[in-house]
């Protein structure tokens, strides 16, 4: 598996903990996901760093919402 798929892999899992155990945030996950660049799926409009960038901002929105709860 190389490093974008274990992104996905990572964003999935924190994406599942959100839907499971924090419903109210679901409306956060849309608008991240619009943060990332729309396009072909092709590797030029999709890298390593926006997934990094998105996985970040969910375990962001999760944390700091565990912490104020």
């Amino acid at each position: 598996m190389n490093l974008p798929q274990k992104i996905l892999a990572e964003i999935s899992v924190v994406t599942r903990d959100i839907e499971e155990n924090y419903p109210e945030l679901q409306q956060h996950l849309d608008e991240t996901w619009s943060t990332l660049p729309h396009g072909s799926n092709d590797s030029n409009s999709l890298n390593e760093k926006d997934l990094k960038n998105y996985l970040n901002e969910l375990k962001a929105i999760r944390d700091k919402y565990k912490e104020e709860h």
